[in-house]
């Protein structure tokens, strides 16, 4: 197989290339590095112990390999698609950051959904119909009940929610104007942790966005000291509660996810939420890291944020059923894993 991993340097693109040069599967990974990082692949490489090729080297059987393409250029991914044998896309790459999209909004559009739409003609042109996509749970109507179940409404608060609702309604309009593409709607709950080799892991740019890199970086004295926003929900400890994955666990949903759309049982779409179906709490979380750390990691206790509730988890019993997967790695395990990524890259 040789399958195309748009965003393939990121936190989650790079884990699932792992998976899938672990198996065998010939990879190329097209990112604009905005976001990921060079020096990932580099690791990711290490991990396999499969070269990377960059367009100076010559390609060979098992390939993992490398371009620099922006989305947003047409003639750049026709490129793509004219040198490269291909048989299915995982489409990761664009911009993620909820309070980010609200003062970037028209970028978050261009690059989202923009980007989105010239990959797919790009696809079609090269009659490559098979495709999976990097959603979000943040899709679903926060008054959904919990556990939230895939028939859950949808409703998105944000722009960038709403970039990922906007690709999810174009591929469901595409596999009816043309049954004979496949396609998985993959959506993601909280994923963290990081390899168990502590090489490749979460490493935002700047001040992260998400909880646990907020932590791990606490810890390591590079933030002063944690915010925890809000202690008065209706929770078991007041604090807002959250469906956490284990990234690798994550990555391998994906691979059964591929197996599955080109299996001759796919229903040619499927929709799929992706996490461990259990909440953690902020303070739960927090507490489980000092223990795999060894760390103390200072807090504070703030005010809610607008938009936030106070539990959201999934129900997981479709990825189960159809995909024949579930996640294994607990709490525990991916606060360690984390630790140890962290603590590699020290300061």
């Amino acid at each position: 197989m040789h399958i195309l991993v748009t965003g393939g340097a990121g936190f989650i693109g790079s884990h699932v290339c792992v998976e899938l040069l672990q198996k065998g599967c010939n990879v190329l990974v097209i990112d604009n590095l905005c976001v990921g990082q060079f020096c990932t692949l580099e690791k990711v490489s290490e991990i396999t112990g499969v070269q990377l090729n960059v367009p100076s080297t010559h390609l060979v059987i098992n390939t993992f390999s490398f371009r620099q393409v922006d989305l947003r250029d047409k003639n750049a991914l026709h490129l793509v698609f004219a040198e490269f044998k291909i048989d299915a896309v995982m489409h990761f790459a664009g911009l993620k950051a909820v309070g980010e999209s609200f003062a970037q909004s028209l970028e978050y559009y261009e690059t989202n959904v923009l980007g989105t739409i010239n990959l797919l003609n790009a696809m079609k042109f090269a009659m490559v119909k098979e495709i999976l996509f990097s959603s979000t749970a943040s899709v679903y109507d926060e008054n959904c009940l919990m556990p939230i179940n895939e028939d859950c409404n949808l409703s998105v608060t944000n722009p960038y929610s709403r970039t990922k609702l906007f690709v999810e309604d174009i591929l469901r309009d595409i596999h009816h104007s043309d049954p004979s593409w496949r396609i998985a709607i993959l959506r993601y709950f909280n994923p963290i942790g990081a390899h168990h080799s502590g090489l490749i892991g979460e490493d935002p740019k700047g001040v992260p966005n998400n909880l646990m890199p907020y932590i791990s970086r606490v810890a390591v004295g590079k933030l002063e000291r944690l915010s925890i926003f809000g202690n008065d929900y209706v929770t078991r400890d007041g604090t807002g509660v959250r469906d956490y994955i284990h990234v690798v666990d994550l990555a391998k949903g994906h691979i059964a996810a591929l197996e599955h759309i080109l299996s001759s049982e796919s229903e040619g779409i499927c929709t799929v939420n992706l996490g461990r179906g259990k909440g953690v709490s902020v303070f739960e979380l927090l507490f489980a890291f000092e223990k795999a750390s060894g760390k103390k990691v200072p807090y504070q206790v703030v005010g809610r944020r607008a938009g936030d509730v106070a539990e959201y988890y999934a129900d997981v019993a479709h990825a189960y059923e159809i995909l024949n997967w579930k996640a294994e790695l607990g709490l525990d395990r991916m606060c360690e894993d984390v630790w140890r990524f962290q603590s590699q890259k020290g300061l």
